[in-house]
């Protein structure tokens, strides 16, 4: 992926300040952006505090908030004009939901249930990999992910997707997921084909929260001014080509 050069400084709106809102807010002003505004879940109540007086001149609004919040933040935020990156997950249901009103509003918006470039390349592998086990009847595949105790959904967004992309290798068979939520891992995700005789794992094991701001920072750039409802992978395959 390349950035353009000398980039203009975006500003940016952050939806919620946990723990990935502190890593963005840390890492934005290294990589050419100034974090002008920071809604909290004391300062956006009930997305008060979304207002035109507050997203003035902001570029990109980032939302990393919680799946009860998130979509009616997306269309207030859109109503104000606003692009955004939505890194929350647990709404997929409403997708068409929130597609009608960005599209509505004339907007943009890159959502993912992961936005760490290494997650990306692992569905990759394991799309792969799946192709190449579901011929083997012996094998069986499933699909383990923890997270630190605080994680608000389970199962992860990133396994929900992990599933979702190796599920055509395997028809209607369902491949079950487990999950853990424990002290403060970060992430990790495997997807793993067993059978009587061995077992063959492919994990990703997230070290920190960095990775995943760093590939959030750069949908930011990448949706300032685009209109359109895009997943982060699609954006990623684009730039790649």
């Amino acid at each position: 992926m390349s950035e353009p050069a000398n980039p203009r400084t975006l500003n940016l709106a952050l939806l919620g300040y946990g723990n990935m809102g502190k890593v963005i807010a840390t890492l934005a002003p290294q990589r050419g952006f100034c974090v002008a505004r920071v809604l909290d879940e004391d300062s956006n109540q009930d997305q008060q505090g979304i207002t035109a007086e507050n997203l003035k001149n902001i570029d990109v609004a980032l939302d990393f908030t919680t799946p009860q919040a998130v979509v009616e933040n997306i269309r207030r935020v859109a109503a104000l004009g606003c692009n955004m990156v939505v890194g929350t997950t647990g709404w997929m249901g409403r997708l068409d939901e929130v597609r009608g009103a960005i599209e509505s509003a004339g907007t943009g918006m890159v959502y993912g249930a992961n936005f760490s470039i290494g997650v990306q390349l692992f569905y990759r592998a394991a799309r792969a990999m799946a192709h190449m086990f579901s011929v083997r009847p012996e094998y069986k595949p499933y699909i383990t992910e923890a997270h630190h105790r605080l994680k608000k959904d389970a199962t992860s967004g990133t396994a929900l997707e992990l599933k979702r992309q190796v599920q055509a290798e395997y028809g209607a068979a369902e491949i079950p997921v487990a999950s853990i939520r424990a002290g403060h891992i970060p992430g990790t995700h495997e997807i793993g084909f067993d059978s009587e005789a061995d077992t063959v794992i492919l994990r990703h094991t997230a070290r920190s929260r960095q990775g995943f701001a760093e590939g959030a920072l750069y949908a930011a750039r990448w949706v300032a001014g685009r209109r359109g409802v895009f997943n982060f992978a699609e954006i990623l395959d684009a730039t790649d080509e």
